[in-house]
């Protein structure tokens, strides 16, 4: 298969191409595209042989679901039931935007979408490009994240390229992604709402809300007791092909545990990978050494996590040591997609 990929400017959006990307998805093909978190691979969420075609290019266990992507409230009444008082407060809210909701499942979503379930996530992007896409797609676009199941997530077009060239039908290239981790998803049909994965909408701001949240006790910890509430929690994301470690400690320890790590692994013959911020990068001694952002705008360290470790697979190291990050607002995000990468590999130091 050709994959052909357009390139779309959001302040002057040709009608002609986004047909064409909706032509496809209507015909039940796939089409990836940018929305505000990372990029999606678009598929008709009402049509089952399409939901399958999702899961055959991106290699993705068949249990894990599918997030259906809608431009309008009226359209989630056309596939959910039961929706709760809370969840249009919230949708008022922070619809169009980076967070998913889950609720009891209308009969016209098939389980392919939804892994098997008796519920369904849908989410209101609020990228121009995605939502005039999903528009033309038929106004229900299954869409999970455009990369090799494992894989970091997407966040241009050239990253999509690099997984899904010969996949996919067609990728629109709306340049980079401005937030860079994907859509915090709240389960609705439990009370209190639960978060089953941090996002740009945070904790607090949920709470502040609608008061009580609760929060999966399997997002930022590696306690395998606990089993994932979602089936797609329990696999392993965003990995890098290098073996990944996190630090955690006192900001001011962790470069000289990493230089440490790092001088180590070099002895040895390996090539190794740093992840530092602005603030600390001109501490690191040796080794291939990237900022990720700055701690004073943590919001630059999610728009760059996914990038920074695919930089990584390109400069063929064998090792990766990545300082931790603070857990509060969209730190959640950062450190649960870290040590997802990570495989809940952690050096913790006092």
């Amino acid at each position: 298969m050709e994959t052909k990929i357009i390139k779309i400017d959001k302040k002057q959006m040709n009608k002609s191409m986004i047909q064409e990307a909706g032509d496809i998805l209507k015909k039940g093909g796939l089409v990836a595209f940018p929305t505000e978190t990372v990029y999606g691979l678009g598929a008709d969420a009402l049509n089952e042989e399409a939901a399958a075609k999702i899961y055959a290019a991106k290699g993705r266990p068949s249990d894990n679901p599918l997030i259906v992507h809608i431009t309008h409230m009226e359209a989630l009444d056309k596939i959910a039931r039961d929706v709760p008082p809370a969840a249009v407060k919230i949708a008022d809210r922070h619809w169009p935007g980076p967070l998913t909701m889950i609720f009891q499942k209308k009969d016209i979503v098939p389980y392919g979408t939804t892994g098997g379930l008796e519920t369904v996530a849908v989410r209101m992007p609020s990228h121009e490009i995605a939502r005039e896409v999903i528009n033309a797609g038929g106004g229900f676009i299954a869409a999970p994240s455009a990369n090799t199941s494992g894989r970091p997530s997407p966040t241009t077009a050239q990253h999509v390229e690099e997984d899904m060239d010969g996949r996919i039908e067609m990728i629109v290239d709306g340049g980079p992604v401005e937030i860079g981790v994907e859509s915090t998803i709240l389960d609705m049909t439990v009370e209190p709402p639960m978060i089953l994965r941090p996002g740009a909408v945070t904790e607090e701001m949920l709470r502040e809300l609608i008061g009580e949240v609760a929060v999966d006790h399997t997002l930022i910890t590696s306690d395998s007791n606990k089993a994932p509430k979602a089936p797609g929690m329990k696999y392993r994301h965003y990995a890098p092909a290098a073996e990944l470690a996190v630090i955690e400690g006192p900001v001011e320890k962790l470069a000289e545990e990493i230089n440490r790590l790092a001088a180590a692994r070099q002895a040895e013959g390996y090539k190794v990978g740093i992840i530092g911020t602005e603030e600390t990068v001109s501490g690191y001694t040796s080794g291939d050494v990237k900022s990720i952002g700055t701690r004073e705008d943590e919001s630059t360290i999610a728009s760059r996590l996914y990038a920074v470790l695919r930089e990584f697979d390109d400069d063929g190291v064998d090792y990766i040591y990545s300082e931790s990050f603070a857990t509060g607002g969209i730190g959640s995000a950062i450190m649960n997609r870290l040590l997802k990468a990570a495989g809940h590999h952690v050096i913790n130091i006092q």
